[in-house]
């Protein structure tokens, strides 16, 4: 099932609409497509491996980040996803940087760090005073608004290492969509200043979905529309009424008084 957004490259996301589990797809095919894998229950949260596992059984690889413009969308993302009222709220995302071999402490450790999926990239967003080295070898994208800052501030956002056997929730990197359906719903738009709007689908597969998604934001039109017709159903049976009563009274007026002339002229 496909519905269509708009967000900037290299922007804050302004307007979207999806939901844990989605793929989000640009449509122009130029830009990857992500999707945030959140788990309210921490018995269901994965391993660095099992996130990894996840992400290749569909195509995809751990988040790989190319520059801060990349890092501030999948912000945006995450902060469309965890908005108050959707009951999401602290979690830590596996994103795809780890580093192999022993525990190494020295200088050197962050250099060691390389990307799941082949990436060259050297972007890095470290938390202060990290990574930590030692055991830690994966690096999750910490999501913890209600921790109380620490030095480096909110735990938002900024990269942390840790034990690749933790459970997290995680991020998946797709290739651009090549052959994406039309979209079937509205098309949002952010401001993208210097370039013009990108749409993004988002995706979800299965019927029972499809039918959700498509039925649930028609229930107020189709609610006006039975409001509108009743009313205009009860307007016009109220006149009908009225010109029924009418009609049989001005017949016997003037039969009455038809009556009294021709008495009259008798008499």
């Amino acid at each position: 099932f496909y519905f269509s957004l708009t967000i900037s490259w290299g922007s804050p996301l302004i307007c979207s609409i999806f939901f844990s589990g989605q793929k989000v797809c640009f449509a122009d095919l130029k830009h990857p497509c992500y999707k945030m894998a959140y788990f309210h229950e921490l018995s269901s949260r994965v391993s660095f491996q099992e996130a990894r596992l996840a992400c290749e059984s569909e195509g995809g690889a751990l988040l790989s980040l190319e520059n801060e413009a990349e890092q501030k969308l999948i912000e945006s993302m995450l902060q469309n996803l965890t908005k108050p009222g959707t009951g999401i709220s602290d979690g830590d995302f596996w994103i795809g940087l780890w580093r192999n071999g022993e525990g190494q402490t020295s200088g050197a450790c962050p250099d060691l760090y390389r990307w799941s999926d082949g990436s060259g990239s050297q972007y890095r967003n470290w938390y202060t005073d990290e990574p930590s080295c030692g055991s830690e070898k994966c690096v999750v994208m910490y999501h913890q608004p209600t921790a109380n800052p620490g030095l480096g501030g909110p735990y938002l956002y900024q990269w942390n290492d840790d034990r690749c056997n933790m459970k997290h929730n995680y991020i998946c990197k797709y290739e651009p969509e090549i052959n994406p359906t039309s979209p079937v719903e509205k098309t949002y738009f952010t401001n993208q200043p210097g370039d013009t709007h990108q749409n993004v689908v988002v995706t979800e597969a299965g019927i029972i979905p499809n039918l959700i998604y498509v039925v649930i934001p028609t229930i107020p039109l189709l609610l006006l529309i039975l409001v509108a017709f009743g009313t205009c159903c009860f307007q016009m049976l109220h006149k009908s009424k009225g010109r029924t009563k009418t009609s049989p009274t001005q017949s016997t007026l003037w039969i009455s008084k038809s009556t009294r002339k021709e008495s009259g002229m008798e008499v």
